[in-house]
């Protein structure tokens, strides 16, 4: 028996039916044997030494390709979890993922991990990968794979056995004498590793996730194909921590979580100053164009089952009953997890003709969604937060051409609030768990499919497009918008989702021009998304240095003498009548202390004065992240912080 390969230059030739690919890579030249890891068969990483059984397209994959990291990072996972048993024998291994930007392993052991084992383990890891050792696949029974492992004492390797359906082969790679259960595939061998690997943390994990289990001791890690790729990463990391916004949080006295209400934001006075311009900003920039709403915030449970969300979403809700020992009214309520199905109430409401649509509404409703405890971080992930959200009724015509204003939107946006480099538009196709049918599915796919050629038409070079398979919501496709902040990172934010089923499901329908009743197209849409999670973004985009139109306090008057006080105050007072955010900072201090202690807040104008400058009238600037100072008359400071202060939407509209 023979099989035909196809190869990346359209060259097809026969092969004897189970040979492998390492055979075949040594029959062209034993260059590209040495150099290859793995191989591509239709599209799908393999073992280089599997045999291939069927007529497929093949490429070879050398470690420098960038689908090899994943395998760089799980080869370096396996090295990690035969350094810790060589480390501490008795120590039991139970999965080890390669995650984004990394991998890790869970453990388990009576000492749990500390950062000072670390290098102690990075050093035998690199011992292990200087041998070479092959990694090798055999299939094993299910009774053998449990006995020897049972034997070993891996318990949770025998609870994985047994979870692995019956038509799955069982696979085990060893790298030497060691070996673990793996789905693979994995690279030829350990050396193909290489030392760009670094162990990041130690953490806490419960096994499968439930804190019904024993509690493990997880080893985080990330590896890279090049030293100075990890260099950078490292680096990255680095800065990105002392973006974190947690941090900035406590420092700029913007906000605080507690336990009594877990994912829940508490705003202190600055950082609810902050969300507030973001939210008067969105306003400013619908105005005109959208009618603002509000929908109430818990309704009926029999609303969100005609919607779906009470098949699809339950899990996520956060539900309610009557009060005390009412029994009049013993109805189950739902607090909403999302907009949507009050605004198709507010459509309903009164008939609507083909003449009044487009008909937009916005609201920056509050939604709570139920979020695991080990799932919520700072603001990006909370329980209870506010979307920037809208739903357009439009008809089929006018879809596409709603979805391009979105996106215009969207883009200028992010502009204004300093996003200025790429941006992925991705469009996220049906799950396996929606409502509709399949013919739904496919004229709304294709026609989001011809917006989004659109969108890369016309945003140029700094728009990227992809398709993200089987992330639409429940009831339809969705564009998701990914922007990149300043040190690289991609923050996935703005969604614009076509809905041909929810307006059916609750009979909303319009009158047509030939006097018949339509169903709507729904489009939601989201700029900011959760704009909770919008202000994290940013502050980490800024490193808390805000552009002056979102700093909290614009700027902060600092006495150098206790002569300057009565002046001080002048200045703070005038500068207020012209709408900045501005205090004055009297204390008995030096003013290099003022200076440090503004700075640290992240303050971005002090206002410099002494006994000259009163005399004067005058003030001296000193800018956040800068030792120079500029002594300019006070009109003319105040009137160039009143315009650098002015938001640029506002900017574009003079």
């Amino acid at each position: 028996m023979m099989v035909v390969l196809t190869f990346p230059d359209g060259a097809r030739r026969d092969y004897p039916q189970g040979i492998t690919g390492l055979d075949i890579a040594k029959g062209i030249s034993p260059s590209l044997a040495k150099r290859t890891v793995a191989m591509a068969l239709d599209n799908v990483l393999t073992d280089l030494n599997d045999p291939i059984e069927h007529d497929s397209k093949i490429e070879f994959v050398s470690r420098d390709d960038p689908r090899a990291l994943e395998l760089i990072r799980h080869d370096c996972a396996h090295v990690l979890a035969e350094a810790v048993q060589s480390l501490w024998p008795g120590t039991q291994v139970t999965i080890g993922p390669v995650i984004e930007n990394g991998f890790y392993y869970d453990f388990q052991r009576n000492q749990p991990f500390t950062p000072e084992d670390l290098p102690a383990i990075e050093k035998k890891m690199k011992e292990i990968i200087a041998r070479d050792r092959p990694f090798t696949k055999e299939i094993w029974s299910r009774d053998e794979a449990k006995k020897v492992f049972a034997g070993k004492g891996e318990n949770f390797k025998v609870e994985l056995i047994d979870a692995i359906p019956e038509d799955q082969s069982l696979k085990i790679y060893k790298q030497g004498d060691w070996f673990d259960l793996c789905r693979g595939p994995h690279m030829t061998s350990t050396g193909k590793i290489g030392n760009a690997f670094k162990l990041m943390r130690v953490a806490g994990a419960y096994w499968r996730g439930d804190s019904n289990n024993p509690m493990l001791s997880r080893i985080y890690g990330t590896a890279f194909a090049k030293q100075e790729e990890l260099d950078t990463y490292i680096t990255n990391m680095e800065e990105a921590e002392k973006r974190d916004h947690r941090k900035l949080g406590r420092e700029m006295d913007l906000f605080h979580f507690q336990e009594e209400g877990p994912g829940t934001v508490f705003w202190h006075a600055n950082g609810w100053t902050i969300f507030q311009e973001i939210v008067a900003y969105m306003r400013r920039r619908l105005r005109g164009e959208y009618a603002e709403v509000n929908a109430p915030q818990m309704l009926d449970k029999s609303l969100w089952e005609t919607s779906g969300h009470w098949g699809w979403f339950r899990e996520n809700m956060f539900q309610a009953t009557s009060a005390g020992d009412n029994t009049e009214d013993e109805r189950v309520y739902a607090i909403k997890p999302m907009n949507c199905p009050g605004h198709i109430q507010i459509f309903k409401h009164g008939l609507k003709s083909y003449r009044d649509l487009p008909l937009r509404m916005a609201e920056f409703g509050i939604v709570h969604r139920y979020e695991p405890s080990g799932a919520m971080h700072g603001l990006l992930r909370v329980r209870a937060f506010t979307q920037d959200d809208a739903h357009i009724f439009c008809t089929e015509d006018q879809m596409a051409d709603e979805c391009m204003k979105i996106n215009d939107l969207i883009l200028s946006t992010y502009a204004d609030f300093g996003f200025t480099g790429d941006l992925t538009v991705k469009l996220s196709t049906r799950p396996e768990k929606r409502v509709g049918s399949d013919e739904a599915w496919d004229h709304a796919e294709g026609i989001m499919q011809n917006v989004l050629k659109r969108i890369e038409a016309e945003g140029g070079n700094r728009i990227k497009t992809a398709i993200n398979p089987g992330e639409g919501a429940f009831y339809g496709p969705k564009f998701e918008y990914v922007l990149r902040d300043a040190i690289g990172r991609d923050w996935q934010c703005g969604t614009t989702q076509v809905d041909f089923n929810l307006p059916e499901r609750f009979d909303a329908f319009y009158i047509a021009a030939d006097g018949s009743k339509k169903p709507p197209v729904m489009i939601h849409r989201a700029i900011c998304g959760s704009m909770e999670r919008f202000l994290g973004v940013v502050l980490e985009h800024y490193a808390g240095h805000m552009p002056l139109w979102l700093a909290p306090k614009q700027a902060m008057v600092c006495t150098i003498t206790s002569d300057a006080d009565d002046y001080a105050v002048e200045v703070r007072d005038a500068a207020r009548k012209l709408g900045l955010r501005v205090d004055a900072d009297l204390k008995n201090e030096k003013i290099n202390y003022k200076v440090r202690e503004h700075s640290l807040t992240k303050v971005p104008a002090l206002l410099v004065v002494g006994k000259k400058e009163a005399e004067t009238r005058q003030v001296s600037i000193r800018r956040l992240g800068s030792e120079k100072q500029t002594v300019m008359p006070l009109d003319e400071a105040l009137k160039t912080l009143t315009a650098e202060a002015m938001p640029p939407d506002l900017k574009r509209a003079r």
